[in-house]
C-alpha cells in the first residue's frame, strides 16, 4: 500500500516507522525540514517538506494514488482540513488523529473512516492500567464500544483443565464475549483456538467482551476452584 502520513511528529513518525516495517510505502508531509529528514534517513520513509492541507504539496506527494491516509496534525481544525482532501482526491481509507470530541461529526461528515480519540484513549488506557493491573494488555475499539484483553490465566483457577467450549458455555461466562486466542507459553506463539483447546496453568487467552463485563470477566477467568 502507499500511505500518506500527515505530521511528522512523535505519533506520525511512530506510524510511518511500524507501517514501514510491515512493508508499505510511506510518504510523510511536514512543515519541520529537521522532522523530513528524519523521516527519510532513520524511518525509511520518503518525506514532503510543505503543509500537509496544501494542495500542491499533497499533489506531489501523490495523494492521487494513495490507498490510505492518516491525518496526524497538530489540531483538529488541521486534520479536518486534510481529510477533506483526501476524500476530495478520493483516497479509499482515511484516519484521522482527534483530540477534542467536538469533532467527531464533522470528521465523519468529512469522509474519515478511523476517527482515533488520542485524549479519550489515553484517559482510558490509564484508567484501566490502574482498575485492571492484571491484565496484560487492553484494546479499544468502536471508540471503546469493544475491548480486547490478554489475561494470564493462574494455577489455581476455575478454568484450567476446561476446554474453551466448557468454559464458553458456563453460565457465569460474560454473554456477547469470546475467546479469539490463546498462548500457551509465553516462549511460544499466540495461535486461533478453537473449541476442544484446553486451557493450561500459566497460559495466556485473548478475550474480547464489552466494557460493561470486564469485571465479570476478570473475575471469572481468575476464580479459584
Amino acid at each position: 500500500m502507499y500511505v500518506l502520513i500527515g505530521g511528522s511528529g512523535l505519533v506520525g513518525l511512530s506510524l510511518a516507522q511500524k507501517l514501514v516495517e510491515l512493508g508499505h510505502t510511506v510518504a510523510v508531509i511536514d512543515i519541520d525540514p529537521n522532522a523530513c529528514r528524519y523521516a527519510r534517513e532513520q524511518v525509511g520513509a520518503m518525506a514532503f517538506e510543505g503543509s500537509a492541507v496544501s494542495t500542491g504539496v499533497l499533489l506531489e506527494a501523490g495523494i492521487r494514488k494513495a490507498d490510505a491516509l492518516a491525518a496526524m496534525l497538530r489540531s483538529d481544525a488541521l486534520n479536518l482540513a486534510m481529510v477533506t482532501l483526501a476524500k476530495h482526491y478520493g483516497v479509499p481509507h482515511i484516519v484521522t488523529r482527534m483530540r477534542h470530541a467536538d469533532f467527531a461529526e464533522p470528521f465523519r461528515l468529512a469522509g474519515a473512516n478511523h476517527i482515533i480519540g488520542t485524549v479519550e484513549l489515553a484517559v482510558s488506557t490509564m484508567v484501566n492500567a490502574i482498575e485492571y493491573p492484571q491484565v496484560e494488555s487492553m484494546m479499544h475499539f468502536e471508540q471503546g464500544q469493544i475491548e480486547v484483553l490478554k489475561l494470564s490465566i493462574p494455577n489455581n483457577c476455575y478454568v484450567v483443565g476446561r476446554s474453551i467450549a466448557e468454559v464458553a458455555q458456563d453460565s457465569r461466562f460474560p454473554s456477547g464475549s469470546l475467546i479469539i486466542g490463546y498462548q500457551p507459553h509465553p516462549h511460544e506463539d499466540l495461535n486461533i483456538p478453537n473449541g476442544s483447546t484446553v486451557l493450561e496453568p500459566g497460559s495466556t487467552v485473548l478475550v474480547v467482551t464489552k466494557p460493561g463485563s470486564l469485571h465479570q470477566m476478570i473475575d471469572f477467568i481468575e476464580g479459584c476452584k
